[in-house]
């Protein structure tokens, strides 16, 4: 029977990260991770300045320079009601929301996740892949049981962390119940190549007739790009054509720069998804605590989950270093906090979603108002300072109904 301090469920961002900082702190870690090469799953590449704070402050973010990461500077909202040269000349300097944190970081995912996990295996942490966890036993003394190289292995640890994403196994095993959302639109990404043109500097988001985009530089002529559509267009991009349909779909009139974008080619797999949100109410058993998607996750629309996921795993690592006697440890300040911080980013992500992605005539119009409302009263945007400074920076009246209303004229 091995024993560890800690085991870890879940080698991608958040566990790998969590592993690396706690055995760079000295304490015994297992990192268990299913797959064995690290895959484009569309999403975790974008971290917002708030969450760039949060991996300064984990020690990590030299690590990620070094790795690749790309800092993005400015944004354009594109739409059609607004002419493209008005548009940007109103781009938004990034750098406004952190001091020091000259914007949102990115970094592609596979390459984002084997960097941390390397971290955490340099650090000293017994970090496997091609692993199958068998059983989790909750309690004093968490108990896995897993299967690696052909052989069954069971280890013990003073406490087990869920980081296995949205399906966690780990939350299933110890009965923490997910809440859901209802769906709001599809949501489909791709990774785009050979991108001659777009300012590699900034970041877009636009809405014209059904269809709304985002685009993320990644560096090197690569671009992330996502695209919202209707809840009842479930087959619009199906097909051995579909990504290549998807990118075509990003010829608006309202961003003229986006040809840039469809003249570049797929470089990835296209996955589209539903826009929703999961949380849970108490992310912590006895013995177990979750972090990141494991413990619920943001509607993607405003790109989230890895600043989420960070401040998961900053909170969570500062209270384990900061005592020894862990079967006493009270989760319950990370689960207050997050708690609140997820219910106010849930308010934000529905109000945008509202604004950029509906469509329709009474939509467009409602976007139009909205725009010529905002630039004479710049607390209707405020929601967007929980976006990129931290749900923390906006005030507590943001996140009311009574604030929603007056924003979409309800």
């Amino acid at each position: 029977m091995q024993s560890y301090d800690l085991i870890v469920v879940g080698g991608g961002i958040g566990g790998s990260a969590l592993a690396a900082v706690m055995a760079e702190a000295g304490r015994s870690v297992l990192l268990l991770e299913q797959s064995e090469v690290y895959e484009d799953k569309v999403r975790g590449e974008w971290i917002a300045p708030w969450g760039v704070a949060e991996v300064h402050r984990l020690g990590l973010y030299d690590l990620l320079l070094d790795a690749g990461g790309h800092h993005i500077t400015r944004h354009v909202t594109f739409d059609e009601s607004i002419d493209p040269s008005a548009a940007e000349a109103r781009a938004l300097p990034l750098s406004i929301f952190r001091e020091g944190v000259p914007g949102p970081l990115c970094l592609r995912h596979p390459l984002h996740c084997q960097t941390l996990f390397d971290a955490a295996k340099a650090a000293g942490a017994t970090a496997l892949r091609g692993v199958i966890v068998g059983a989790v036993e909750p309690g004093g003394r968490p108990r896995v049981v897993y299967e690696h190289d052909g052989q069954v292995h069971e280890a013990t640890a003073r406490l087990l962390v869920g980081a296995d994403g949205r399906a966690s196994q780990v939350r299933q095993a110890v009965g923490i119940a997910i809440n859901q959302d209802k769906p709001h639109h599809w949501f489909g990404g791709l990774l785009v190549k050979d991108v001659l043109g777009w300012d590699p500097q900034l970041q877009a988001i636009g809405t014209e007739g059904d269809f709304g985009f985002l685009a993320f530089p990644q560096g090197g002529g690569m671009v992330r790009v996502y695209g919202g559509y209707a809840l009842d267009q479930a087959q619009r991009f199906k097909g051995p054509d579909g990504a290549r349909r998807f990118l075509d779909a990003f010829d608006l009139g309202c961003s003229p720069a986006n040809r840039c974008l469809t003249a570049g080619a797929p470089a990835g797999p296209l996955f589209s998804y539903v826009n929703a949100d999961s949380w849970t109410d108490e992310p912590y058993r006895q013995g177990v605590v979750l972090v990141g998607d494991a413990a619920g996750w943001n509607d993607p629309i405003i790109g989230l989950g890895l600043s989420i996921t960070y401040r998961d795993v900053r909170i969570v690592s500062e209270l384990l270093k900061a005592t020894d006697n862990w079967e006493q440890l009270d989760f319950e300040p990370y689960g207050t906090e997050r708690a609140e911080r997820m219910r106010r980013l849930r308010f934000a992500a529905k109000l945008q979603a509202a604004i950029d992605m509906e469509f329709g005539e009474e939509a467009r119009a409602r976007r139009r108002r909205h725009f010529e409302r905002a630039a004479a009263d710049p607390s209707l945007k405020m929601h967007s300072l929980a976006v990129m400074a931290g749900p923390e920076a906006a005030p507590a009246e943001i996140f009311t109904e009574a604030h929603r209303a007056r924003v979409l004229e309800d």
